[in-house]
């Protein structure tokens, strides 16, 4: 398979050994005292047993080098709204329900205006998943930071909490062959995949953030800048009604593939995936990336994934799809345990990476 995204400057076989290092280390960790931990490790969030009936989820995650179009293009009014989704759109996966962000900026030049529209992200995304954003941690790092142009350096990361009845956590133990894999249409790239996409949009294809592409409809700036969906409401909505959920996945980086995050012991067959935004097509055109490597990479239109028992599936997609119009069907659980089939595009996935089908 075509190595584009490490050609980029991003090998996710290193970051894979890497994370895997970092998680042995941490789980030498002894407390003294029994762990409270709850879920097990590679899940969307840890939840920890706060009393016998209640569980704290949390998570943390950032906006990644989407900052560095953000940057360029002197816009930071719709960043903060993804670093927000990032983190409740995964803490909702394990059944939780947000209820506060902390963040954490750290800049090259702590520019006035820029912080406020920075703040201003961060307000709506807080509005739209109903959590608060009670504090939060500026660092002024020139010697660590440079911008795109400097001193417009930043960095944007945090760090969400939720709470989940221990009955009620979402572990993805239940999903089973014949599961129904309902899909919720992405806004467009959503917060992964940037080093990829700005190579082969920016060097490679020639285009500028202020060019409009045919195929996109609108500045390469606002396409690139679109936030990502914020989930929320549509899962608590879908948790809290009568349909069997059995696993909820954020569509993030490793596109698709995240749906084994659920249960390593089923697979997935997605014979009827959401139709990609048009900007996938151009960034495939412009970097000359196969198939493969884009569904590996991005979210190719589905931004989040319901797993539920076959006989709600049409229930669920009505309750998603009330929020996020779209929302449908998209494929079904099977028994090839660790695989991921999509065959309008040709091909298989596995835990170790997609490959020809």
């Amino acid at each position: 398979m075509s190595d584009a995204y490490a050609r980029a400057g991003v090998d996710t076989g290193e970051a894979h050994e890497g994370v895997g290092a970092l998680v042995a280390a941490l789980a030498r960790i002894d407390t003294g005292l029994p762990s409270r931990s709850l879920v097990a490790p590679g899940h969307y969030a840890s939840v920890l047993a706060l009393d016998e009936l209640t569980g704290i989820a949390i998570c943390t995650d950032g906006v990644g080098t989407k900052l560095i179009v953000a940057e360029q293009a002197d816009r930071y009014d719709t960043v903060g709204i993804d670093c927000v989704a990032m983190n409740v759109n995964d803490l909702v996966c394990v059944g939780a329900e947000p209820i506060a962000m902390v963040d954490y900026v750290a800049v090259e030049l702590a520019d006035r205006d820029m912080l406020a529209a920075l703040g201003e992200g961060l307000r709506e995304g807080a509005s739209q998943a109903r959590v608060e954003i009670p504090g939060g941690e500026l660092a002024q790092v020139p010697e660590m930071l440079e911008g795109h142009p400097s001193p417009r350096g930043i960095d944007l990361v945090g760090t969400a909490i939720g709470v989940v009845q221990r009955d009620r956590i979402l572990t993805g133990e239940r999903i089973a062959p014949g599961d129904a894999v309902i899909g919720v249409p992405a806004g467009g790239l959503h917060s992964n995949g940037y080093s990829l996409a700005r190579r082969a949009l920016l060097e490679q294809g020639g285009l500028s953030l202020e060019d409009t592409p045919p195929e996109v409809g609108r500045p390469l700036a606002d396409e690139l800048l679109e936030p990502t969906v914020i989930y929320v409401r549509a899962a608590l909505d879908l948790l809290r009604s009568d349909v069997q959920v059995h696993g909820l996945a954020h569509i993030t980086g490793d596109g698709l593939l995240n749906l084994l995050r659920l249960n390593p012991g089923v697979g997935f067959h997605i014979d009827a995936p959401l139709d990609p935004h048009p900007v996938f097509g151009l960034i495939q055109r412009c970097g000359d990336v196969p198939d493969a490597e884009m569904w590996k990479v991005f979210n190719m239109g589905t931004g989040l994934c319901c797993v539920v028992d076959r006989a709600d599936a049409a229930a669920a997609a009505a309750i998603v799809g009330s929020h996020h119009p779209g929302a449908r069907v998209i494929g079904e659980v099977t028994d090839g345990a660790g695989v991921v089939r999509i065959p309008p595009a040709g091909l298989a996935g596995d835990s170790r990476g997609f490959r020809s089908a």
